[in-house]
């Protein structure tokens, strides 16, 4: 049994880290280039898809409606989530290092479970938005109202900050004694827990249970609504109402189908089938594959969208051929 002089220690070496090393994807140079490069496309069409949706929803007055508000604010945190993660890794494969500061990867740490956490309230916000939509249309106006609308995200947002803030002082208040290896590419509080002495990680565990607590009722939410959702539509006469119904709600559920499946196979897949590089792997496609491919599901079948960005795109092109920047006026 450790005693005091051994707590100590452990307490001073977790005093001591100034940095994490984080996992490296190659270790030839060539693979780390190539990495790099991957990393840099797939951010660059996950800013280009998001921006469109936030520019278009903001320019577009017919899509000021409450299921486009909450799909700015979607874009919004899609846009958080994928820089928290995968700017440092481009830069840290780009100059050849592992490592991350102490403070860089708790706000790594704090940032991701804050955008994650606030993604998943607003999906079933969004969730709910469609029940009003398509179960009780003559009181859509009154129950999601500007004001309605404006509390509901200001929850998410508020929420998902409370959730990230409690997560990382625990993390981080945790001594620190089995050295500063994170397996992983960016700093997440599993990884972070492994590091911590034994006994010492049960409080932050315990905070985990609740956070899987409250996000299972929210899951249960998603589906008792669209379980209503689909008893309505299936009870709509025409079939090309029963086909304007779906579209509406098929983009969102493939997006909670995507962020659910991904999270839920890496944190609660069987210890047996988990290795380093699997986790790997399953990091990426749950933390960069939503943000990606989120613009893409929600304007593939939005028409209204389409014909939005098209009108926008043609208007900023009519714009410039009209008025030629400054600089070449002056020349």
């Amino acid at each position: 049994m450790a005693g005091p002089h051994a707590q100590r220690h452990q307490i001073s070496n977790s005093s001591s880290i100034t940095k994490f090393l984080l996992l490296a994807f190659a270790d030839t140079r060539e693979l780390q280039l190539l990495h790099f490069w991957l990393f840099l496309g797939i951010y660059l069409a996950a800013l280009l898809g998001n921006g469109l949706i936030i520019t278009a929803v903001a320019c577009g007055h017919h899509l000021h409606t409450p299921m486009y508000f909450f799909l700015l604010n979607l874009s919004v945190l899609d846009l958080g989530s994928i820089s928290v993660t995968l700017p440092k890794s481009m830069s840290n494969s780009l100059w050849d290092t592992r490592a991350i500061s102490y403070a860089g990867c708790a706000a790594q740490v704090f940032f991701f479970v804050f955008l994650m956490s606030t993604e998943y309230s607003l999906l079933t916000i969004m969730a709910y938005d469609r029940y009003i939509a398509i179960c009780k249309p003559l009181h859509y106006g009154t129950l999601l109202g500007t004001r309605a609308c404006v509390h509901m995200a200001a929850a998410a947002w508020g929420s998902g900050f409370l959730n990230a803030l409690l997560h990382t002082a625990n993390t981080f208040s945790l001594p620190l004694c089995k050295g500063n290896a994170v397996d992983q590419f960016f700093c997440e509080t599993p990884q972070i827990l492994k590091l911590s002495c034994s006994d010492a990680y049960l409080r932050e565990v315990g905070l985990l249970g609740v956070s899987v607590c409250l996000g299972f009722g929210c899951f249960v939410f998603i589906v008792l609504s669209y379980v209503q959702i689909f008893r309505a539509v299936l009870r709509i006469p025409s079939e090309q109402g029963r086909h304007k119904a779906f579209s509406t709600c098929l983009p969102h559920l493939a997006v909670v189908s995507l962020f659910l499946s991904t999270i839920v196979f890496v944190y609660l897949k069987p210890p047996s089938i988990s290795s380093p590089s699997l986790d790997l792997v399953m990091a990426v496609v749950y933390s960069v594959m939503p943000p990606t491919m989120n613009p893409l599901i929600y304007s593939m079948r939005n028409q209204e969208f389409k014909d939005a960005l098209w009108k926008l795109m043609t208007r900023c092109f009519s714009e410039a051929i009209k008025h030629p920047s400054s600089s070449a006026e002056q020349l």
